[in-house]
């Protein structure tokens, strides 16, 4: 995150075709979103931005895509990454979000919080993600309160992701959800640990 604009970045460590040497590049990055100073909580207000802050990243078993989780803006990119250091932006949702607050498709209600521990399945069709960072973060970019949820979307094999209306949890007694593990593993490179 850069602390001059907020803005997110991604970058890619990779060798150098010519030398072998390891070089490094920024491959995405991902603006911050102006706001009024008056609907952003005192952290950001002398800053006049929504930054992404990007809590979570995970690519798919195959390698082709790249989800990356802005829990700031409430916005969850999806990037083909067969050339990884050219990735191309082929889906994004929107959910929650410390501005936007925007609902599930299967709620009228408005949401804190924003995609955050993102876990995809292993054929790639399933993304699921919770809303709730860690307790201290929550609060002071949520001040009013973070809530609880866990949504899934759809994820297109040829690019593209959509909210699966029929799924939306956001009864968690009290407790706030932070990560998502499928039974049977997931696209984390933990899972591989499991036999």
């Amino acid at each position: 995150m850069s602390v001059e604009d907020l803005s997110a970045s991604i970058w890619t460590w990779h060798r150098d075709g010519d030398s072998g040497d390891f070089s490094i590049t920024k491959v995405i990055e991902i603006p911050a979103e102006p706001a009024d100073a008056s609907v952003l909580p005192p952290l950001l207000q002398g800053f006049g931005a929504v930054p992404p802050l990007v809590t979570d990243i995970d690519l798919s078993v195959d390698d082709r895509y790249l989800y990356v989780s802005c829990w700031g803006t409430g916005e969850l990119r999806q990037y083909d990454v067969t050339d990884p250091l050219s990735p191309k932006l082929t889906g994004s949702v929107h959910i929650g979000g410390i501005v936007r607050r925007t609902p599930h498709p299967a709620s009228d209600r408005p949401l804190s919080g924003g995609p955050q521990m993102v876990e995809v399945s292993r054929d790639g069709r399933s993304i699921y993600f919770t809303n709730s960072l860690y307790g201290a973060w929550d609060d002071q970019f949520y001040p009013d309160g973070v809530g609880a949820w866990l949504v899934k979307l759809d994820a297109d094999p040829n690019g593209g992701i959509s909210f699966d209306a029929d799924f939306f949890v956001d009864d968690f007694r009290g407790l706030r959800p932070h990560q998502v593990r499928l039974q049977g593993g997931d696209a984390s490179p933990d899972s591989y640990c499991w036999s």
